[in-house]
């Protein structure tokens, strides 16, 4: 860790335009990311400077450790995987429920599909084979719709090798 100190955020010293509580800025030494996009310029998403190395995290929680924190925020790309995954493969984009106890509910047969699958298939479920459950147990798709889906030869492994030896013959 490189600092943790107690700063104001803000440039101007007009009301309403500042913070008006105290913010943390924990400065942390981190391995730069190496920019793959091609820029705005060439048609890609990536604009910016380059990564110098330090990792700025600006919190409002001032009685955690800073080591804590840090912490904390390394993980943030796993549960950023994580709630992508639920909405986009397990289809929970959007609560079906406002109380505590339907949320718990949809959440967990999500979970509970996801898992299901992955038991009995040995593969990672995708999108298409989460819809095709919920329509067969829908009674929209048959039995012999699943099966083939299921049946699928899974190449996963084939194009990681293949995306790996690519990136090793580019230098990365």
């Amino acid at each position: 860790m490189l600092s943790d100190q107690v700063v104001r955020i803000g440039l101007s010293k007009k009301p309403g335009e500042r913070a008006d509580h105290p913010t943390r800025l924990i400065r942390v030494k981190c391995t730069p990311h190496r920019k793959r996009g091609k820029g705005k310029a060439k048609g890609g998403g990536q604009t910016g400077p380059t990564s110098d190395g330090v990792l700025r995290i600006v919190t409002d929680l001032l009685d955690v450790p800073a080591e804590v924190v840090a912490f904390l925020y390394q993980y943030r790309w796993t549960i950023e995987v994580f709630f992508r995954f639920l909405k986009q493969v397990l289809g929970c984009r959007h609560l079906l429920s406002t109380r505590r106890e339907g949320i718990e509910i949809q959440l967990y047969a999500a979970v509970i599909c996801c898992l299901m699958l992955n038991t009995l298939t040995g593969r990672k479920p995708t999108k298409w084979m989460v819809t095709l459950t919920a329509l067969y147990l829908q009674g929209l798709a048959t039995e012999q719709d699943v099966l083939r889906e299921l049946n699928k030869p899974d190449h996963a492994g084939v194009k990681l090798r293949a995306k790996a030896a690519l990136w090793k013959k580019l230098g990365y």
